[in-house]
């Protein structure tokens, strides 16, 4: 866990009703397993909370203007290492939706004490039963040295005969001795997608996409590279599945 120490959770709770928040933030304050209560009163801050700092856990209104706890429970899902959520909520209606989402509790207002410790009782549950998250490391030898790079890393992959460049983050590369076509198979399901015939793409670092004159290209780490116009429809419909959570 990330939290204050090693047996207690650091919560984040979010709610647009300034009582309801400062309720659930009380109670779960003086609860043993808790060791840190942040507390936010819109999705969007809850949001700007979780791109500063871990969290183990977050507890979350569902109806609030804006984004809704639902909304931002898919954008939780797309983390890399998304926190268990809780819902707290006086809607019975949404829970099918929650569950979905794989909400790890769905717990109703008013809440009780009672039934907010078994909500906590669920997050540890849950925190114990996560495997531990370790990227695919590649091995990859520059200089005569062999090193070890996360998968997580490469921002895209060149073809060069029968060998393949990877390049990661800051313009560094590294030239492993693996087709480009094994590497589009065995890749695809971390998000390598490929946009041209010599080139993959790792769509969680594709950060633009362009279309002038009928060119289309992707921007990876600052560079741009082209879209063959054979995978130009192939690529557009792989980012719409993964901002809608299908990928």
């Amino acid at each position: 866990m990330s939290g204050t120490s090693p047996e207690r959770l650091r919560v984040l709770v979010i709610d647009d009703e300034r009582p309801a928040l400062d309720e659930l933030s009380f109670l779960l304050g003086a609860d043993d397993r808790v060791g840190e209560v942040i507390a936010c009163q819109s999705a969007t801050d809850g949001l700007r909370t979780l791109r500063e700092c871990e969290v183990d856990c977050v507890f979350l209104d569902i109806q609030m203007p804006g984004l809704s706890g639902l909304e931002l429970a898919e954008v939780l899902g797309r983390f890399k290492q998304p926190p268990p959520v809780v819902f707290v909520t006086a809607h019975e209606q949404h829970a099918v939706e929650a569950f979905d989402l794989h909400a790890v509790d769905y717990v109703l207002k008013p809440v009780r004490p009672e039934r907010l410790a078994e909500a906590v009782r669920r997050v540890v549950t849950d925190a114990d039963r996560r495997p531990a998250t370790t990227d695919t490391q590649i091995a990859v030898e520059r200089g005569g040295v062999t090193r070890f790079i996360d998968r997580g890393d490469i921002t895209h992959v060149e073809a060069q005969g029968d060998y393949a460049r990877l390049h990661t983050g800051g313009g560094a590369t590294y030239l492993i001795r693996v087709p480009l076509s094994t590497l589009e198979e065995e890749w695809a399901e971390a998000g390598f997608h490929r946009i041209h015939r010599s080139l993959l793409v790792a769509l969680p670092h594709v950060t633009e996409v362009r279309t002038d004159q009928g060119r289309t290209t992707v921007v990876v780490d600052g560079i741009e590279l082209a879209v063959s116009r054979r995978h130009t429809r192939g690529l557009r419909d792989v980012l719409v599945r993964r901002a809608r959570g299908g990928l």
